[in-house]
């Protein structure tokens, strides 16, 4: 009788306190306004959004977005000045970015409205003729980003996002 009776104010307390028994889950929130959108912004993607749900001690959100560069290389040898451009057109060569908010705090609404940017991408070296060139991205097209939300370390949600 006494298992009975434990075992039905467990059952009780689980239906009474729902928040208490199962753990939240951030996520991202897809409708309306606050749907996420990601934007080219020449050699970088800004995503911006809103997590909703957050439960965890810290959070952080990440973008990872991959692209085709345009890449112009400067020739060490052209003669400088005179009106010569020693910028000659170099290949276009795929690239990967990535950026984060870095680990914020959980607040205590657990809501969070984000803009995430990613940074510049590195020039491969071998977008140019030889290693003496110098190649710089002068722009870049991203079609699509990967965006993912972290509670205490772990991957809670994740989304690809078309970057218009």
């Amino acid at each position: 009788m006494k298992r009975f009776l434990l075992l039905t104010a467990v059952v009780i307390a689980v239906l009474a306190f729902p928040g208490i028994a199962s753990a939240q889950s951030g996520h991202f929130v897809t409708g309306g306004a606050n749907a996420p959108t990601c934007t080219d912004q020449g050699t970088t993607v800004s995503c911006d959004g809103k997590v909703a749900g957050l439960g965890g001690t810290v959070f952080e959100i990440t973008v990872d977005a991959t692209g085709l560069a345009t890449v112009t290389c400067a020739n060490p040898g052209a003669p400088s000045g005179g009106g010569q451009n020693t910028d000659v057109p170099g290949q276009r060569t795929e690239v990967n970015t990535s950026g984060t908010t870095g680990e914020l705090p959980t607040p205590r609404n657990g809501q969070f409205v984000f803009t995430v940017s990613t940074l510049e991408p590195v020039a491969p070296s071998d977008a140019c003729p030889n290693d003496s060139w110098t190649p710089t991205i002068t722009d870049v097209e991203f079609t699509e980003a990967t965006v993912s939300l972290f509670e205490d370390g772990v991957l809670v949600d994740q989304f690809t996002a078309p970057v218009s």
